[in-house]
């Protein structure tokens, strides 16, 4: 989390920011009368259980800095993903907007002249750190806004001891090979849910995008212009619909069936396959699952893409707490602090510092198929300041691809993002 600044009250006297940056704080930097600070920092919840959600890991960031930083606290508040899209909305909506906000996407709120821009907000050091290929990520027509969080990258999980019960001997590399093998799961091993299909609201874009991938196509065509659609697309969603919904080689409802269900059920070895991120490995082990990773099928083989994900931090001017924001990211983004965020959920850094602490030594060596995967992945719109918009409604109702009629379902869904595209 890097962000470092001018202190606010220079700026606002040099009159390099709008009034409304400012804050309230008569000229204090939003200052409160006592000439303390409190950040509202919202964040996206990584965990699976209250053992391990990010709540314990930003209470303890935010108590620490707060006793290296006396005049500045630290509000936390941590969201469930399923909701974290709606509850900020609501926040902007109303004006109670956070200080510092960790989420999935970052370009609508630039569109609407939210944020600072990440040279205004992070240090020459901080910013030297990330690396490029993220940093250019968070961009919006050649300028920085969005400052990346962690990253992954996603690959096909299957369950060894699943698929030796079931007469498989090697990981799918095809489309027509994973049904084939999830008709055997279904013959051989009842109880298991021959592959895992989560078409639900928490992560339906990842999901959907992968299989597109997979037959060619995806959410935007090589223009940019959105291609949800297409004939690929539709293609796909029938095979889908056909070869593993139909004949209930996965769950009976994918569209109310989120990622979080389809990993719980792999790590209790309840699922044989599905496509997983790398903190699937944690939960995998800790439910002593024998688990293997292989590339992603495609529909003639293995995909020479993957899908790559890079999660966000931003910085809102409204509350005018400038410098502040830029310690408290300063203190986020230390080596120390991104270091044991990335090995409690098992993601991959956007830092160099320490992308070269997990890659040497050998300590993680169940990493390492993700990190090959990861230069060859392929994002989402990231930039496309109407991508949040089409997000949500990808999220929404995509699921249903697979249950009605899919040019229906993705012809709707290309009617709204041509409408976002047009009022963005």
């Amino acid at each position: 989390m890097d962000k470092r600044v001018l202190a606010l009250v220079s700026a606002c006297a040099l009159g390099a920011l709008a009034l409304t940056s400012c804050g309230s704080g008569g000229g204090s930097g939003g200052a409160d009368a006592d000439g303390k600070v409190t950040l509202k920092l919202v964040a996206a919840d990584y965990g699976d259980k209250e053992s391990n959600s990010s709540k314990t890991y930003w209470n303890g960031v935010a108590t620490a800095f707060t006793a290296a930083n006396p005049g500045i606290t630290v509000d936390v508040q941590v969201v469930n993903w399923n909701d974290i899209d709606q509850q900020v909305k609501t926040m902007i909506q109303s004006g109670n907007m956070p200080d510092v906000l960790q989420t999935g996407g970052y370009a609508d709120k630039v569109a609407d002249d939210l944020l600072y821009k990440a040279e205004d907000v992070l240090s020459p050091a901080t910013r030297a750190d990330l690396i490029d290929s993220f940093a250019k990520a968070g961009q919006v027509k050649g300028v920085q806004y969005g400052i990346p969080f962690v990253s992954s990258a996603r690959a096909l999980f299957y369950n060894r001891t699943l698929f030796q019960q079931a007469g498989i001997s090697q990981p799918p590399a095809s489309w027509e090979e994973l049904r084939k093998d999830a008709e055997l799961v279904k013959a051989k091993v009842p109880g298991v849910t021959p592959y895992a299909l989560p078409l639900g609201p928490e992560e339906a874009q990842g999901e959907s995008m992968i299989w597109e991938l997979g037959d060619g196509g995806g959410p935007t065509g090589p223009d940019g212009a959105y291609t949800l659609n297409s004939p690929p697309n539709i293609d796909t969603f029938r095979w889908l619909k056909s070869d593993l919904v139909d004949p209930g080689l996965t769950y009976a409802n994918p569209a109310s069936t989120d990622r979080k269900t389809a990993f719980a059920d792999f790590a209790a070895g309840k699922a044989a396959m599905l496509n997983g991120h790398p903190s699937l490995i944690q939960m995998a082990q800790t439910g002593k699952v024998d688990y293997g990773v292989a590339p992603i099928p495609g529909r003639n083989g293995p995909l020479t893409s993957t899908l790559g994900v890079a999660d966000w931090m931003m910085a809102f001017k409204k509350n005018g707490h400038q410098e502040q924001i830029r310690k408290f990211l300063d203190f986020a983004y230390t080596k120390a602090n991104q270091l044991t965020f990335d090995e409690t959920y098992n993601l991959m850094p956007v830092t160099r510092s320490v992308l070269d602490e997990l890659t040497t030594g050998g300590k993680h060596k169940d990493l390492e198929p993700f990190f090959a995967l990861l230069p060859h992945a392929v994002f989402y719109p990231l930039g496309d300041t109407s991508w949040d918009a089409v997000s949500a409604e990808i999220k929404k109702s995509i699921g249903g691809a697979v249950s009605g009629d899919p040019a229906k379902v993705l012809g709707d869904l290309q009617k709204k993002a041509q409408d976002a595209v047009a009022n963005r």
